[in-house]
């Protein structure tokens, strides 16, 4: 009987053990909750939302050309794949194949061309959980690209505007009470303003983000100096913990965020030539010459700053005819996209997202037109009357009539000697028969 009590119970220690180590494998095994697809012009972002932290390896085949990934303790098929837009396609299909145990996948990437890829996981952040997340960039070169007017100073070029729409792809930015993204809102309000530039002469606008994908805040400045950008500006939609908030406001460089942006610049010497043009090219590495680029980089920096300051005044003016604002003069902020030294920028918060009633306007082609237009008058304007000199807008400038009131004690000659014309040219410009002139009187000035 004690025999049979013993064995009994050691049964029952082996059963208990071999649950326990079932229950644990059970509880260890990951899964793939949802597979997200997000091309770019550059490369494309696949994103793996998992039930914990994967563990992952890789490996390329030819013959076709595949990426093979197993993700070990998942087993099963459970998530379905997205149909791959067409547009800016590096990935031909996503599958799933045999893995070499059957406790873990196996994905096969089948590529349409040569990748580098960059795999990397997340933790859990907001909405999402774990993920694990594949930027697959291409190897070949892009197709070429519309390219914008060289600056030569010859030429009569376009003022360049950089509109960057905020956020972008698995970044959703804000979400509004009924669910709007702040990412669908900056694209949409970016691609109006760009409109309405692209359709001014002598303005051209190009876009970091043109479609539903991330874009990092390096390359968005990147991309701008690549353009040579005149302006850059970076279109947002606010948000709060609370839904009272509500109202625009226009963001600018903070100058505590700029000192320390010139001092990164002056280490990297390899960007020294993107900021200082040709004079990087006789500034070597002794420390007087050190100082020289800081001082250059300072002027450029303050340049940038008193540029994007006078617009951010503008911008705010022209919005509080359309919308109401929550901050009525320029706001400063340490923020990654303000950060060039060598562009003009502003960041525009359109609105709170996070207010239903904004939430509702933001998402009306109406409203949108309006904010675009208040954005596209208060750069055009700037830039009317401060043209570079390179520019259609300088050449505008000098063709546009000077106007002088006359006031007691002057005369055509002192006029004429004043703005470097002569009185013949004076009286000609102004239908002049005598050299009399009148109190009050308004003279057009013509150019010499």
């Amino acid at each position: 009987m004690t025999s049979d009590w013993y064995n009994i119970k050691s049964l029952l220690r082996v059963i208990t053990i071999v649950m326990m180590f079932v229950s644990v494998n059970l509880y260890a095994a990951n899964k793939i909750d949802s597979v997200r697809v997000w091309p770019s012009p550059e490369s494309t972002r696949v994103v793996l939302d998992m039930k914990e932290k994967p563990e992952y390896s890789y490996f390329f085949l030819k013959n076709p050309l595949r990426l093979v990934v197993d993700i070990k303790s998942t087993p099963g098929r459970a998530a379905t794949f997205p149909k791959i837009d067409k547009k800016h396609q590096l990935i031909k299909k996503i599958r799933y194949s045999t893995p070499k145990r059957k406790s873990d996948t196996r994905l096969v990437f089948e590529l349409l061309a040569p990748v580098k890829p960059v795999i990397f996981s997340l933790a859990p952040t907001g909405p999402y959980s774990d993920r694990l997340v594949f930027d697959l960039y291409s190897k070949e070169k892009p197709k070429a690209q519309t390219v914008v007017k060289s600056r030569d100073i010859s030429s009569d070029r376009d003022i360049i505007v950089a509109i960057d729409a905020g956020h972008g792809g698995e970044d959703p930015g804000s979400i509004g009470p009924s669910g709007t993204y702040e990412k669908t809102i900056t694209l949409q309000i970016a691609k109006r303003l760009a409109a309405k530039i692209n359709a001014e002469k002598g303005m051209s606008a190009i876009m970091p983000r043109t479609g539903d994908y991330y874009v990092k805040y390096n390359t968005r400045t990147q991309r701008a100096r690549t353009k040579k950008a005149d302006f850059f500006i970076s279109i947002h939609a606010d948000a709060f913990t609370s839904p009272q908030p509500r109202g625009g406001s226009v963001w600018v460089l903070s100058l505590r965020r700029a000192n320390s942006e010139i001092g990164k610049w002056i280490e990297n010497r390899e960007q020294h030539s993107e900021l200082l043009g040709g004079a990087a090219d006789v500034l070597k590495d002794t420390q007087q010459e050190r100082y020289l680029a800081q001082a250059l980089l300072d002027m450029s920096m303050d340049h940038s700053m008193k540029t994007g300051f006078e617009v951010a005044e503008d911008v705010i003016s022209e919005m509080r005819k359309v919308t109401r604002m929550h901050k009525k003069v320029p706001q400063a902020a340490s923020l990654a996209v303000l950060k060039s030294p060598d562009i003009p920028s502003i960041l525009v918060e359109t609105g709170f997202i996070s207010n239903p009633t904004e939430e509702r306007l933001l998402k009306t082609r109406d409203h949108q037109e309006k904010l675009a237009t208040a954005i596209f008058k208060s750069v055009k304007g700037y830039f009317k009357n401060n043209p570079p000199e390179d520019s259609y807008f300088a050449k505008l400038k000098k063709e546009q009539p000077r106007f002088h009131k006359v006031r007691s004690g002057e005369s055509l000659s002192v006029l004429a000697s004043r703005y470097g014309v002569t009185v013949s040219s004076l009286k000609k410009a102004n239908k002049l028969s005598s050299n009399t002139l009148y109190i009050g009187q308004n003279l057009a000035i013509p150019r010499s």
